[in-house]
């Protein structure tokens, strides 16, 4: 960890070994874990209750932040280091908020209950594992990719516990059947497609946190991104004939798809207000028992293929099926954001198993 050199990834200050017990020296990441900074933000925190003292973070904000997990995410995969623990309690904000991956398992004694001991053994984070980790113990950057998805629907309900109403092993055996949580309620489409993706099946199926990177760009600001992240680094340094960077393409297999179904697609003339980030439903136990038919059409798997867009590369989002199933869509008429610029939180409850 010493020898990470990335702007979103927390830097290794040094150790002391000398006494007990030994003492870590981390970058100062001033906001603190991704998961408290989210909840701080609910209307209904008790710093929040006497007047918006910490509003919800915005569409723009919240964004931004996802393509910066997905740098550092992806400089750990090209060292090829697999963190296996990537959620939103080990993501660290700093006083700018820009977020950076961190803490690398030492949040456990912290977060006790989002971890589950299974047969025995140490603790681990089901409800941010993959199907093929809790079913074979495979870890690998597709695994990561699926945990990066479930940190795009903590963010999406300020840090709600995934799977709300199942107990760890129930979460363990809905996911090895093939279940997914469902969208949030007026999550934009395009978050949520993102997501989708990240939980395919076939670990060969999910998106490289590169392809990630593309699909966020048009909807952040990337002046201070070209200048830190590991993604441009990256391709200056791999692509030198590669001069204009502004295009932000890449050439791989699901960018080339993606941009296709950007071009094939019509532009929508209906345009509506995004109303962002309520939490999602709780699973109930006829969800769980249904297993792979319970939320959303999960039946159809990794058949369904999905492509999302902005309509205009300002304005709207939009995200279609391939398998002719409902598509659903949303767009904007302030470039993705939402009313004054707020995320409207509805408080729900949070289930602690």
């Amino acid at each position: 960890m010493k020898a990470f050199n990335c702007h979103h990834v927390v830097k290794l200050l040094g150790v002391v070994s000398k006494g007990h017990p030994t003492l870590v020296i981390m970058e100062l990441m001033g906001k603190g874990d991704l998961k408290a900074y989210l909840r701080s933000r609910r209307p209904d925190n008790e710093d929040n209750i006497a007047g918006p003292r910490f509003p919800p973070p915005t569409l723009n904000e919240i964004l931004q932040m996802a393509v910066e997990i997905a740098d550092g995410m992806a400089y750990l995969a090209a060292k090829k280091f697999v963190h296996r623990d990537l959620a939103a309690r080990n993501c660290m904000v700093s006083d700018d908020l820009t977020v950076k991956i961190g803490d690398f398992g030492m949040t456990r004694d912290i977060y006790e209950t989002d971890y589950y001991r299974k047969g025995g053994k140490g603790l681990l984070p089901v409800r941010w594992m993959a199907p093929e980790c809790l079913k074979d113990g495979l870890f690998s950057s597709q695994s990561d990719i699926w945990s990066y998805g479930v940190v795009l629907w903590e963010m999406a309900t300020l840090a709600s516990q995934p799977y709300q109403g199942l107990a760890n092993e129930q979460v363990l055996h809905f996911v090895i059947s093939g279940g997914k949580m469902s969208k949030p309620e007026n999550c934009p489409a395009k978050l949520y497609a993102i997501m989708e993706l990240c939980w395919a099946k076939n670990p060969k199926a999910r998106p490289t946190f590169t392809e990630l990177i593309d699909m966020l760009l048009p909807d952040i600001n990337q002046n201070h991104f070209r200048e830190v992240s590991f993604y441009f680094t990256q391709r200056q340094e791999t692509s030198a004939k590669e001069t204009d960077v502004d295009t932000a393409t890449a050439s791989t297999p699901m960018r080339t798809q993606w941009m296709d179904s950007q071009n094939s697609r019509e532009d929508s003339d209906a345009e509506s207000e995004i109303a962002f980030f309520p939490p999602t439903r709780s699973i109930t136990q006829r969800d769980y028992t249904r297993g792979k038919n319970s939320l959303d059409g999960n039946a159809r798997g990794d058949s369904r293929a999905y492509s999302v867009h902005s309509n205009d590369g300002s304005k709207g989002m939009s995200v279609t099926s391939s398998d002719d199933s409902k598509g659903s869509k949303v767009s904007s008429t302030s470039n993705g954001s939402v009313p004054n610029g707020l995320l409207p939180y509805v408080p729900c409850r949070t289930t602690t198993c």
